[in-house]
């Protein structure tokens, strides 16, 4: 089911949330909405679920106006950062609950539990209340309560947020699984660039209420749209007028043409990669990339001078 945001404004007060938005979500894509603290992301994400009516604009689900539409007749199913799990009932009456209220067969609504738990990994768990599952348990029975009512589109307001790094790192693999599974359109809001390139197929990056730039992960960081992109998605330097990805900086001992002088300030060893964090000029910092074999090669030490080249830049006009 496609979602069609479009010339979408909201204010609050004073405070421009949404100006002129407009965003198209494809039928069966994973899309992210990144952007930092105060973007837009969460408020567009709402004004898409019906849980904040825009000032103008139209949102259309599966080619639908649906702008004057409740949430609850909406079809959507949205998962916020804070789980409100219902602590007095299990696991199994956790995920029911739509189907319940929605007063489905007892039978269907156990089957389709079961098919959920299972799913979601969390088959055999089913008798257990939720301060008896880990947090990572209980956002995965959380897109389980989601997807019991078969929505037409799931939306996710930083889901991973509260869990910690290792944790999310496996819940966004099996949030990518999971949706190669089910197919269903699906918007998720993070603030994490990893996260965002990592599961989405499509990255909406927001900054003051406006869309930046709509591209894949590969394309936005190869191709960032403006200096705002290309400094939020991933790590760059200011190099004279250009930027320059820490990979894209070559390290060397001798001097050659186009090279600057710097200082190494620290070396920091990253497993199956060496972050070498520079200095040069007055004062200016510089982070080159290396793979190990290429920082044991050159035995850098801090305080040693070396000299940097790009091989690759940017400039923005």
């Amino acid at each position: 089911m496609s979602i069609s945001v479009r010339n979408v404004n909201k204010r609050f007060g004073d405070f421009v949330a949404l100006n002129d938005v407009s965003v198209e979500v494809a039928t069966g894509s994973l899309t992210a909405l990144l952007g930092p603290s105060g973007s837009g992301k969460s408020t567009l994400l709402r004004v898409i679920a019906g849980l904040e009516t825009p000032d103008s604009g139209t949102v259309e689900i599966a080619e639908e106006d649906v702008t004057g539409f409740s949430p609850q007749n909406r079809h959507v199913g949205f998962v916020f950062q804070h789980y409100a799990a219902f602590k007095h009932m299990t696991v199994h009456d956790n995920v029911a609950f739509g189907l319940s209220i929605r007063k489905r067969p007892k039978e269907e609504i156990r089957d389709r539990v079961d098919q959920l738990l299972k799913l979601v990994q969390l088959d055999g768990l089913a008798k257990r209340y939720p301060s008896q599952l880990s947090g990572g348990q209980r956002q995965r029975m959380g897109l389980a309560r989601a997807l019991a009512v078969d929505p037409k589109v799931l939306l996710l307001d930083e889901p991973f947020g509260a869990l910690d790094a290792r944790v999310r790192a496996e819940l966004r693999e099996w949030l990518r699984r999971l949706h190669d599974e089910t197919h269903t359109t699906t918007v998720i809001v993070t603030h994490d660039q990893e996260e965002a390139m990592e599961v989405a197929d499509e990255v909406v990056v927001m900054n003051r209420g406006r869309v930046e730039q709509v591209a894949g992960p590969v394309d936005l960081y190869e191709h960032p749209a403006n200096e705002f992109v290309m400094t939020f998605v991933g790590s760059v330097n200011r190099l004279d007028d250009a930027w320059v990805r820490p990979h894209d900086l070559e390290l060397t001992l001798d001097p050659g043409p186009g090279a600057s002088e710097a200082m190494i300030e620290r070396v920091v060893h990253l497993g199956f990669e060496v972050r070498v964090e520079l200095v040069r000029g007055e004062g200016e910092p510089l982070a080159v990339q290396l793979t190990r074999d290429a920082a044991e090669q050159l035995e850098l030490q801090r305080g040693q001078i070396v000299y940097v080249r790009p091989t690759r830049a940017t400039t923005f006009s």
